[in-house]
């Protein structure tokens, strides 16, 4: 009892001792995320990125989107959809700085000044947490992978101003499909308590908050094949990546789809986002203002910089949640 003990009090300490850095990490991450957002909009429609191409390019002429003979498309720019998703993550962001129970700061304030470490009451600093996390994975996947001579190379897309599109656009269909549906649907037939429209649509919102999961190792299950079809998807779906990307897809789904279970669809959507809008928007600013190319803009100090940021705050959210799951396990037993 008293090895148990002790162990528990130096699981605690190290939280304490890693608290500070924490949310400092945290802190600067959650301000470049905020910077992203006007930082997108320049990029969109104060720069040349697409070249003769600009926002008020016809939806129906990307050939990717397949909706070429749809006549309702055929006024809309891509312009017009930017905004319309610009606005759907500005507002989920505004409601993840926000809640669901207590705010950004204010969740971050007995980190900041008392070292005490207590569950996450806000959505923004559990996406930037995981986000983090995410990001230090697929590093090491991708390390690891390359070690072994396995690439990991995006699909070719012809025009910057599409890609950055695409990587807009994906989060919300991807997370609705590969989340709410493939995850959401079978774990409110499962685990269900009741059954209504109301109830069901709650479900799939925020599993956690309305099903009473009795037996985690089923949602586990789904979480882990729904991952990887997401995997599968990102190298056999239209233009895909190459075969490296598949464990790295993988492993972020059953990440989001964690993220899924634990907080629901908006927490998934944003880290989605930030894998893609957020890290892209500065590339394509860094390709814009030192007239270099996309590819070569992950390459610049700036972009190295940002990577080394998240891995280090990655490394540490991960040392948070080991000990963190070590301390409820410890205290289970003490008890």
């Amino acid at each position: 009892m008293n090895f148990i003990s002790s162990k528990l009090f130096e699981s605690i300490n190290i939280l304490k001792i890693l608290a500070i850095p924490f949310s400092a990490f945290l802190s600067v991450i959650f301000g470049m995320m905020l910077l992203s957002f006007p930082i997108g909009l320049m990029v969109v429609f104060d720069s040349n990125i697409g070249g003769d191409i600009n926002f008020q390019y016809p939806l129906s002429g990307i050939e990717q989107l397949g909706i070429n003979d749809i006549e309702f498309f055929s006024d809309v720019t891509i312009g017009d959809v930017f905004v319309i998703l610009w606005s759907v993550y500005a507002i989920f962001f505004v409601i993840a700085f926000f809640g669901p129970k207590n705010g950004f700061l204010q969740s971050l304030s007995p980190i900041l000044y008392r070292n005490e470490i207590s569950p996450s009451s806000n959505y923004l600093v559990a996406i930037t947490k995981w986000f983090s996390i995410l990001i230090f994975v697929s590093a090491v996947v991708t390390f690891a992978q390359e070690t072994f001579g396995i690439k990991t190379m995006p699909p070719s897309v012809n025009n910057d101003l599409f890609q950055f599109f695409f990587v807009t656009l994906s989060p919300i269909p991807e997370e609705i499909g590969f989340r709410s549906l493939l995850i959401g649907i079978p774990v409110f037939l499962i685990y269900s308590e009741k059954f209504s429209f109301k109830h069901f649509f709650k479900s799939l919102w925020n599993p956690a908050n309305n099903l009473n999961f009795h037996n985690s190792k089923l949602f586990f299950i789904i979480i882990i094949i729904t991952g990887v079809l997401f995997g599968f998807a990102h190298i056999f779906a239209g233009d895909s990546w190459s075969e490296g990307k598949f464990a790295q897809a993988s492993i972020s789904g059953i990440i989001l789809g964690w993220l899924y279970i634990r907080l629901g669809l908006i927490a998934a959507i944003m880290v989605h986002w930030a894998t893609n809008y957020f890290i892209f928007s500065y590339s394509t600013l860094i390709s814009q203002i030192n007239d270099i190319s996309l590819s070569e803009s992950f390459y610049h100090p700036f972009l190295n910089t940002m990577e080394l940021l998240f891995l280090l705050s990655g490394i540490i959210s991960a040392a948070m949640v080991v000990c963190s799951y070590f301390i409820s396990k410890k205290s289970e037993s003490y008890v």
